[in-house]
C-alpha cells in the first residue's frame, strides 16, 4: 500500500526583500512552503537560506507593464504546477505621497495607486485563473488601519488600502471554488514605513506625534511577531470567513 502524497504547499508574496515582507516569507519556508518573491530586487539570504524553495522574481510592481509583462512569461502558473495548497500575499506598499491634497506629486500618486491597488488586483486575477483547478486557495491584502480610519495628510494610502478591503468584500460574494479572500491589517509594524512617518514634517502629516509616541512608548510590534500572528490566520480555518481583519482585534493563541 502506497502512502498518500505530502500536500504540496507555496506561496507568493510581494515586497518580500524587506520589513513585514521578509518576514512573512520567512515564516511561510520555515513551514515548508515554497515561496515565489516578487519586488524590485531579490533578498539578499532568502535564497541561500532556502536554495531549493526560493524563487524570484525581479519585477517593478509600481509599472503596470512590467506586471502585464511578467504575467505574460507563464511564470505563474509554473510556480503553481503539482502545488495542492496556494497562497498570494499582496504585501508590496507605499505610504508615499505624504500631505495634503494640493501637495502631493500627480506622478507619485498615480505610482502609490499601482503599487497598492492595481498590482494586486492584477495579480490576483492571474492567480485565481491560474489555480482554479486546485483544492485550496487563498489570497491576503495586506491591509492597515488607514483603510477604516482618516488621517489628514494621508489621503493616498487611506484611500487604497480602502480599496483593498473592499475588493476582498466582492470577491468574498463570486464564490469562486476553493478560493478564500480577505484583507489582514498586521497592526502597528515597526518598518521603514513607520520610520518614514515619523520623519515627516508634521505639516504634512498633523498625526506624526501619534506615531512619534508608539515606537518612544514600545508599542510598536516587531516583523517577525506581527507575521507570526499574520500567517497562523492565513492558514487557519478561520480565514475567509470575514472579509476584513484586524490582527489586534484576534483573541491571544
Amino acid at each position: 500500500m502506497t502512502s498518500p502524497s505530502p500536500v504540496v504547499s507555496k506561496a507568493i508574496v510581494t515586497g518580500h526583500t524587506r520589513g513585514l515582507g521578509a518576514a512573512l516569507s520567512e515564516a511561510l519556508l520555515a513551514r515548508g512552503f515554497s515561496l515565489l518573491g516578487l519586488a524590485r530586487t531579490r533578498h539578499p539570504l532568502l535564497a541561500q537560506r532556502f536554495p531549493s524553495a526560493v524563487n524570484e522574481a525581479e519585477i517593478d510592481l509600481s509599472d503596470t507593464r512590467s506586471i502585464e509583462a511578467w504575467l505574460a512569461e507563464g511564470t505563474l502558473q509554473r510556480f503553481l504546477q503539482g502545488a495542492r495548497q496556494v497562497l498570494l500575499i499582496n504585501n508590496a506598499g507605499t505610504a508615499a505621497p505624504i500631505g495634503p491634497c494640493s501637495l502631493q506629486p500627480p506622478h507619485e500618486v498615480g505610482r502609490s495607486v499601482v503599487l497598492n491597488v492595481a498590482a494586486p488586483l492584477m495579480l490576483s486575477s492571474a492567480f485565481a485563473a491560474a489555480s482554479s483547478n486546485l483544492p485550496d486557495r487563498r489570497i491576503a491584502h495586506v491591509s492597515s488601519g488607514a483603510a477604516r480610519n482618516a488621517y489628514a495628510g494621508w489621503g493616498i494610502y487611506c484611500a487604497t488600502k480602502a480599496a483593498l478591503d473592499h475588493h476582498a468584500r466582492a470577491v468574498a460574494l463570486d464564490g469562486e471554488r476553493a478560493m478564500r479572500v480577505a484583507t489582514i491589517a498586521p497592526g502597528v509594524v515597526d518598518t521603514d514605513m513607520q520610520t518614514a512617518l515619523r520623519e515627516v514634517d508634521e505639516g504634512r502629516f498633523p498625526s506624526r506625534g501619534k506615531f512619534v509616541e508608539l515606537k518612544q512608548t514600545g508599542q510598536l510590534s516587531s516583523p517577525q511577531q506581527a507575521a507570526e500572528k499574520f500567517i497562523e490566520y492565513l492558514l487557519s480555518d478561520s480565514f475567509g470567513q470575514t472579509p476584513t481583519v484586524d490582527l489586534r482585534s484576534l483573541p491571544a493563541q
